[in-house]
């Protein structure tokens, strides 16, 4: 990666911790909470009002058309798939990182359970909540792991564009630079894993 894209990917990286910085003091400032370990706590004023917005079961029901009833069989059936998967990579990084000294990115920084304490939402609307974050979170844990890997074995870029972008690739090594890749490899690989002890 030459000097230009290289400080152009540092200050879009920039603008993008700015970014989330900003849209964090927009929120807070809209709902008033706090986060106390796991847990998110609002104030009464704001869980009050909160709670005269929430749709009550009969009602929720009443909306939603049977066709989109009858589908929750396959969408929550789903969560079998995801929890062999979630072994899976338990069991994966448990046994790749120590072998390669590779620094896989933590569960709990994807799967993250925090719109049950909204009081806006009802028990189903909780329950459908629980399941995007733990599949979305576990999805995208998945993809983490999958690139840490990635960046040690295979840490080449793509010829033909691909739909997740240049950002999952930034860090690679260009397609067809033959020059010294494995000297670029080495250097690469000592950048991402775990220092050796001697």
């Amino acid at each position: 990666m030459n000097h230009t894209i290289r400080n152009m990917v540092t200050e879009i990286e920039a603008m993008k911790a700015k970014l989330k910085q900003e849209i964090e003091k927009e929120e807070t400032k809209a709902v008033s909470y706090r986060i106390e370990g796991e847990s998110v706590i609002f104030d009464k004023e704001s869980l009050l009002k909160q709670r005269a917005h929430m749709k009550h079961l009969w009602a929720w029901f009443k909306e939603v058309p049977l066709i989109q009833l009858m589908t929750a069989p396959v969408i929550y059936g789903m969560v079998i798939p995801a929890v062999i998967l979630d072994a899976s990579l338990f069991v994966y990084v448990r046994v790749v990182a120590p072998v390669f000294k590779l620094k896989f990115a933590k569960r709990k920084e994807f799967i993250v359970f925090d719109r049950h304490y909204l009081g806006y939402l009802n028990f189903f609307e909780k329950l459908n909540c629980v399941y995007c974050s733990y599949f979305n979170g576990l999805m995208f844990y998945a993809g983490s792991v999958a690139q840490t890997t990635e960046l040690y074995f295979c840490p080449i870029k793509h010829a033909k564009r691909v739909a997740y972008g240049e950002e999952h690739f930034s860090k690679y090594l260009g397609y067809g630079d033959a020059e010294k890749y494995h000297d670029k490899l080495d250097a690469l690989r000592e950048k991402y894993t775990e220092p050796k002890k001697h």
